[in-house]
């Protein structure tokens, strides 16, 4: 039987949620982020967590603390989230809603 899209979007959901929680508790709050994104691959093993920094500057430094950070907010959602499949979980920058972002600078 094929997964629920339905259900696909309330995992995609909860993990947004869980990765705003989690990156608002651990971070230092020197800079703003915001998960934009989350994509489920690989029926719901995988999921990449897109997010975006201010200022831009710090989107290297963001980006190796929450790499760094993996597997601790991977245990972070087994025990905050009820989930059939606790999925393994890349960071990534969104470079979507940066070029959504420039396109609107220029407009």
């Amino acid at each position: 039987m094929p997964a629920s899209p339905y259900r696909d979007q309330r995992e995609q959901d909860i993990i947004r949620e869980l990765a705003s929680k989690y990156i608002a508790k651990e971070s230092n709050r020197t800079s703003l982020v915001t998960v934009t994104n989350v994509i489920l691959g690989n029926k719901g093993k995988d999921v990449t967590i897109c997010f975006t920094v201010l200022p831009e500057i710090r989107e290297g430094s963001v980006l190796e603390f929450l790499r760094r950070k993996r597997a601790d907010f991977r245990n972070y959602m087994k025990e905050n989230a009820r989930l059939p499949i606790i999925p393994f979980v890349e960071f990534a920058i969104d470079a979507g809603e940066k070029n959504r972002q420039n396109i609107d600078r220029l407009v």
